[in-house]
């Protein structure tokens, strides 16, 4: 029988949403692809004192496709004893839904506040089989739930008002950036149900996704370089335009860093890891099919990294 959530995730998560960035954080791995709990904690330490406003653990930035049940439970564990009850913790689950409950499981055992649910793997399925899927996972855990829309996954104006009603299910990560869509979906939710932008560098598009309701967004390179993060964060809210903070940044350091991730497939992880190794992060590889980035590629992300922390007012 279904366990009551708490009604407080949704509340914490959403003061979070308006207070800081989210965080994706990395998985770290040592030289032999083996997992770094040590390294993990230290990154996730790191992580938490720059104050984002939730941490999302072993999600599509830490690598959750290539983690082992075991290895999951200690990344989710050690992100739990971290954030010690100081902000949200929203561990991923995915696969197919008999998989994504194993993995839900585990991470109510180990104290996590929600989950994100992943796409699902490969096929392509009918908006009906794509709520069934939230239903299936919702009826087996007390967690609540976070779709996640991307890919394969595209909920229509009817499928996102039956997923607002599956009970546990409290929100929706965006990233098609399809503002049409999204802008349908916005206004056919139920008070209170969570939007934040999960698109690829998510900042580039920060300011249309507001323009829809959308402001909160998630910071893949708040996992290397949260003065940067942080910064494009306080002056977005504040309302900055022209030629200021958001518009520097975007110039000179969001669009070349995008430049540089669509040269490779899967750079969109394989850079974070490489930018926080270069700030002596200790995260390790990537854990194949990932590659890490090329030598000249590197030497492109170690002069853009400084030239955008040099803007803030920060060093490498």
């Amino acid at each position: 029988m279904r366990v009551a959530l708490d009604p407080d995730t949704a509340r914490r998560l959403r003061d979070g949403m308006a207070r800081g960035v989210l965080s994706f954080p990395l998985t770290s791995f040592h030289d032999d692809g083996t997992l770094d709990p040590d390294g993990f904690r230290a990154h996730v330490a790191a992580q938490i004192a720059t104050g984002p406003g939730a941490l999302f653990p072993a999600c599509g930035t830490g690598e959750f496709f290539s983690l082992d049940e075991d290895e999951y439970r200690q990344v989710v564990t050690i992100a739990v004893e971290e954030a010690g009850g100081r902000l949200p913790v929203v561990a991923g689950t995915g696969y197919g839904w008999a998989q994504a409950v194993r993995f839900a499981r585990i991470a109510e055992e180990a104290g996590a506040d929600a989950l994100l649910v992943l796409p699902h793997y490969l096929v392509a399925a009918p908006q009906d089989g794509l709520v069934a899927q939230l239903e299936q996972i919702a009826a087996r855990t007390r967690l609540p739930l976070i779709a996640y829309q991307r890919g394969q996954v595209a909920f229509g104006v009817d499928a996102l008002r039956r997923l607002a009603e599956i009970p546990g299910v409290i929100g929706l990560k965006d990233g098609h950036s399809d503002l049409d869509r999204l802008q349908r979906l916005t206004l056919a939710a139920p008070e209170g149900f969570l939007f934040f932008n999960g698109a690829s560098t998510a900042e580039i598009q920060a300011r249309a996704y507001a323009t829809v309701g959308v402001p909160a967004y998630s910071s893949a390179v708040h996992a290397f370089a949260p003065e940067i993060a942080n910064a494009f964060f306080t002056a977005l809210r504040d309302g900055d335009e022209g030629d200021g903070t958001v518009g520097k940044l975007l110039r000179d350091f969001y669009v070349p860093l995008v430049e540089l991730r669509d040269r490779v497939p899967g750079y969109a992880v394989s850079l974070v890891k490489a930018a926080a190794r270069l700030r002596g992060r200790p995260v390790g590889p990537v854990r194949a099919p990932l590659t890490d980035p090329s030598a000249a590629d590197l030497a492109d992300l170690e002069r853009l990294l400084a030239s955008g922390l040099d803007l803030v007012g920060a060093d490498l």
